[in-house]
Formats: C-alpha cells, structure tokens, sequence
C-alpha cells in the first residue's frame, strides 16, 4: 500500500519584476564602468565590470529559468521543469569561476607592468557602482532564500558590492600616496572574494542534481522520526532529495506492527516529517512483511 496526496511542484512566487529591475541597472552599469576602466586605465574597475557582467548574466538566467520553470509537468517530466534553475545556477557559478581566473591572471601580469591610473575617475565610477549594486540588493533581499537562481544573483551583487567598495579604497590610496600597484592588488581581491561563495553555490547545485540529502536534513534523524511512531516496527528503503532548494522529498517503506492500522499509522508519520522536517512531499509504502529483508541505510 503506498499513499501521500501532497504533490505541489509550483515553482512559488519568484520576484520576475524586481529581477528584470536589476538586470537593466547592473547591464547598464556595465557598459559605464567598461568605459571607466578603459579610460582610467584601471584594471580593478575592469575586473569589477566583467564580474557584473556576470551578475547581468546570473539575472538574465535566473529570469530564463522562471520562464521555463513554471512550465506545467508532463509525460516526458513529471516534476515539471523546476530544476531547471539548478543548471542554470551551476552554469552561471562556472561562468563566475571562470571570469575569477581571468581577473587573477590580468592582475598578475599587471604587477609586473603598472599603469598610470586616473584614481580620481576610478573612484567616481565605483561610487556609482557601489549605488547600483545597493540597489539592485535591496531588490533581491527578501526573495534571495526562495530560489538558488535567485540567491546565485543576490550573491554575485553582494560580491560585486564588496568589490565596489575595494575599488574606492583603492582609487583613495592610489590618489593619496601614488601606488599604482594598488589597482592590481584590489583586482586580486576581487578575484579571491568569488571563489568560496561561488564554490558553495556550485556544490548545492552538484547535491540537488545527484540527488542528495538537501541541506539541513539528516537521513539518520528522519529514519528515527519514522521509526519512532506508534505503529512501525522498521524501515527500509529511505530515500530523502529535493526537487529544487525548497522542495525536499521522500520515499520510504515502512513495516508495519502486528494490528497496526496501515492509514493511521502513514497518516501519523507525514504529521511527523512534517513538524518536525517541514517535509511535505512523501510517498510511503505500509508493509506487513519486510519487502527488502537487508538493510540499505546505515
């Protein structure tokens, strides 16, 4: 006997609007800081416009997956697309490594043949950045935990603030002692300031796709959450995965006690994975002999 009924694949209400709203700033303000880097000779504020350039691609894939996303299920995909964004975020965070290398390789040959910098253009450039990124974060803010595509966007304008306000440290010691090395040195920063974030966007991604315990959840505890209701005598086959970030899933088979009531007894285990999981998505098999006589979790 198998029986749950809470089978939700929306995707939810991801903030489409305020997204596009930060895509046309930070696109806009790519194309400014080109052109100030350029014309200031500064590669920080170069480096610091292709990490934006990024962002605006980190948007533009969050919106594309939205789109696609909300696209009902089907015969072919009975989850629906919702795990679309999954690649698409862990495309976006290899694209990020990627720009991050090239940042490093740029700042290292730099050290080796500085440029003169106009450190007062640089610093006008990265406050206006730095008022574009505020804003496009004050957009993402509230919705940034909802999605990976989102919170993978919130976090490249969260690093490209960081990098905005390194830029205008820079441009201040560069204007007050004359180290031209400094722009390459902030280049650098930036670089580094990616890896760790981006390496954790990216292993989140890696989980969900290969189906792996979502985060904050461990099979064991909801194993003796199930083992613990009036009515089981084991479990078997337990497996525990999202369909994106905030839709984790189970499976399970659990072997009921002599005259225990199979309905009752599934009834009061969703009550439990859910108080005490917020699991809402369950399949469970009630079995009055143990179909898998070996053990699969340990």
């Amino acid at each position: 006997m198998s029986a749950s009924h809470q089978h939700d694949h929306d995707i939810g209400d991801t903030p489409a609007t305020r997204l596009r709203i930060a895509l046309a700033l930070t696109f806009f303000f790519v194309l400014v800081e080109v052109i100030g880097g350029i014309v200031t000779g500064s590669l920080a504020l170069i480096s610091d416009a292709m990490h934006m350039l990024t962002d605006s691609m980190a948007l533009a894939i969050a919106l594309l997956a939205i789109r696609v996303g909300r696209r009902p299920a089907d015969l072919l995909r009975t989850y629906g697309y919702a795990r679309f964004e999954i690649l698409a975020a862990a495309f976006n965070a290899l694209i990020l490594l990627g720009v991050a290398f090239y940042i490093l390789y740029e700042a290292y040959a730099r050290l080796f043949e500085p440029q003169q910098i106009a450190s007062l253009g640089m610093l006008a450039v990265a406050v206006v950045g730095l008022l574009v990124n505020l804003a496009s974060m004050r957009l993402l803010t509230g919705h940034k935990d909802e999605s990976l595509n989102v919170k993978g966007a919130y976090l490249e304008v969260w690093a490209d603030m960081l990098g905005s306000l390194g830029v205008i440290a820079g441009a201040l010691v560069i204007w007050l002692t004359g180290w031209q090395w400094v722009d390459s040195l902030v280049a650098v920063g930036i670089g580094f300031m990616v890896f760790p974030r981006t390496w954790g966007l990216l292993k989140e991604c890696i989980n969900i796709l290969l189906e792996g315990v979502p985060p904050g959840m461990a099979l064991e505890d909801v194993e003796t959450a199930i083992a613990e209701v009036p009515g089981v005598a084991s479990v078997h086959d337990l497996h525990l995965w999202a369909i994106t970030q905030n839709k984790p899933s189970l499976t399970a088979h659990a072997v009921l006690s002599d005259g225990a009531d199979p309905d009752a007894v599934r009834q009061a285990i969703e009550a439990s994975l859910r108080g005490k999981f917020d699991l809402h998505h369950t399949t469970l098999q009630m079995e009055r002999e143990n179909c898998h006589p070996v053990e699969t979790i340990h």
